[in-house]
Order: C-alpha cells, then sequence, then structure tokens
C-alpha cells in the first residue's frame, strides 16, 4: 500500500479517537515530543524504520515511550500496540506529524513560526496571536526561533503566507538591484 495512504489513513484514525476519548490535548501534546525525540535521535529514527526482525515491535513500542520518560497516555499507548501491531512502526513519525496537523485543524489551531534577532517579548507575541485571530477566527501556537543572522526584523511565516521582513532580505534585494542596475551599464 502507498505509504502516504497508510500514514493519512492512521493520523485520521487517530484524530477521530483522539477527539471522541476528550484527550486529544494530551495526545497532542504527546505526538509532538515524540515527533521531536525522532527528529533530533536519527538513531532513534533509524530503529523505527528497521525491519521488525532486526527490532523487535515491542523494543520499539519501549523506545517510544521511553522518549517520552515512560508517561504515556493510556489512549497513546494503545495506538502505540495498534501499530505494533500491524506491522506499522516504521509509519510512526509521519503518522504522528500528520495527526498534529490534523487535530490542530480540527479543533481550530494554526501554527505559525517566529524567526528573530531576539528572543521575542510576551506582548509582541500576544499581538501576533491576536492579529491571527481576527483574520482568520483561530487561534494559534507560535513556535520561536532566535537567528542572529537575520541581522534584524522578523520572519513570520503561518500555513502558505510568509512575511519576510529581516534585514538580511532586504539587503539581498539592495544587493541583487545593484547587480542587475551595473549589468545594464557593462
Amino acid at each position: 500500500m502507498n505509504r502516504s495512504i497508510v500514514v493519512s489513513r492512521y493520523a485520521t484514525a487517530l484524530v477521530k479517537y483522539a477527539i471522541e476519548s476528550g484527550h486529544g490535548a494530551v495526545i497532542c501534546s504527546e505526538a509532538e515530543a515524540l515527533e521531536k525525540a525522532l527528529f533530533g535521535v536519527p538513531d532513534l529514527r533509524r530503529m523505527m524504520r528497521a525491519a521488525d526482525d532486526v527490532v523487535s515491535a515491542f523494543d520499539k513500542k519501549k523506545l517510544l515511550q521511553s522518549a517520552l520518560g515512560n508517561k504515556v497516555s493510556p489512549e497513546l499507548s494503545r495506538f502505540l500496540t495498534l501499530l505494533n501491531r500491524n506491522g506499522r512502526m516504521a509509519y510512526v513519525e509521519d503518522i504522528l506529524r500528520d495527526f498534529v496537523d490534523m487535530y490542530r485543524r480540527s479543533v481550530g489551531i494554526r501554527k505559525a513560526h517566529l524567526v528573530t534577532v531576539n528572543e521575542p517579548s510576551e506582548r509582541l507575541l500576544q499581538r501576533l496571536k491576536d492579529l491571527v485571530k481576527q483574520k482568520t477566527g483561530d487561534d494559534v501556537v507560535i513556535e520561536v526561533e532566535v537567528d542572529p543572522s537575520i541581522v534584524g526584523g522578523f520572519v513570520f511565516d503561518i500555513d502558505t503566507y510568509m512575511m519576510d521582513a529581516s534585514v538580511k532580505r532586504q539587503l539581498d534585494l539592495i544587493r541583487e538591484q545593484f547587480i542587475e542596475n551595473n549589468r545594464r551599464i557593462i
């Protein structure tokens, strides 16, 4: 079966289960933590993708539970057992990523990314959240990244919209214009 179909079906099933159980927020936060662990530890990701005869399905589940400090909700534990039983642990990273996106959309939460030179103030973050709420009607979770290479300003993206108001971008535009103008002279 096509990988994307498998991922979509399991993620959709987990969203429905999370909403029906009333523990969606807990499952979502655990799924995000597992997603970060899988992204941050390449060996863990490789073990999840390994064949079951190399790393048993039971061991894969135990590894994921230990990544959460062995504090896993019963709902997520049942889901991981389902993935084990059906031989789908190799898809766990993609399933969790799709689940988080689907769950957030289903409860009216958007995810945004803000890049700044310094840690932004709570006032700025609240103003951005209020602006998104006013424009879309949805709440927003803002992931903040501090990156001194942008020199100043900020980069804010949400869904398919990106606003790059960084000094680095402005300098790049000036450089491109300068190069283009000098080509005409020569």
